[in-house]
């Protein structure tokens, strides 16, 4: 689908239940949770290694964004490139964003070499992934339209008839309400807006 048109993505629905892969003796937890920025990373990190006080590695890779993506991916003191990589190679995958993916360590006594590293987060990653609910999820923009009371009955008309989604309203002499608005169908509903008389609308993202 073009990236202009395109206005859905896939996320996890909701942050994951635990999912455990062994590999001689090492044990690797698996965890997925939605986040919508990069702030949301670090709450992440300090709940799981609170959940796992003896685990060696916390490695991880998020994803954000839709047209535009911006990543990162962290071994977490694994060699480079063994635990970060394979697991964002996942998100790509699975075709997701706007979430993390962290799989958690606990040595088990024997090395796994650079290989079975690599094989090991991927796995644990698919698993985690492959158990979780992924769902779409609409790209949205959100509308200020500001008109006189008596411009009410034919505003909300146009509301009802393009299936807005009312966010906020502030009714008064002056009223005042937000819409959420299809990215795709944005344009042409400011379009339609335009051209009732005495209406202002104003993007607000």
């Amino acid at each position: 689908m073009d990236n202009i048109k395109k206005d859905s993505y896939r996320t996890v629905a909701r942050a994951t239940e635990m999912t455990l892969f062994k590999e001689r003796k090492s044990k690797f937890y698996g965890y997925a949770f939605p986040i919508q920025k990069e702030e949301d990373v670090k709450p992440v990190l300090a709940l799981l290694q609170e959940s796992h006080p003896k685990a060696n590695h916390f490695c991880y890779a998020w994803q954000l964004g839709v047209h535009k993506t911006i990543y990162r991916a962290n071994d977490d003191g694994e060699p480079n490139n063994s635990a970060g990589a394979p697991i964002h190679g996942q998100i790509l995958s699975f075709d997701v964003t706007n979430l993390i993916v962290v799989v958690v360590r606990v040595f088990g006594g024997t090395k796994l070499g650079v290989g079975g590293l690599i094989g090991a987060y991927r796995e644990c990653a698919r698993l985690t992934l492959e158990n979780a609910k992924i769902v779409s999820k609409t790209l949205k923009r959100h509308l200020q339209i500001q008109f006189e009371y008596d411009q009410m009955s034919p505003v909300m008309r146009f509301i009802k008839q393009h299936k807005l989604t009312l966010v906020e309203q502030v009714m008064d002499r002056e009223c005042l309400l937000v819409v959420a608005v299809r990215q795709k169908r944005a344009q042409a509903i400011m379009e339609q807006l335009k051209d009732m008389h005495r209406i202002r609308s104003t993007w607000l993202d």
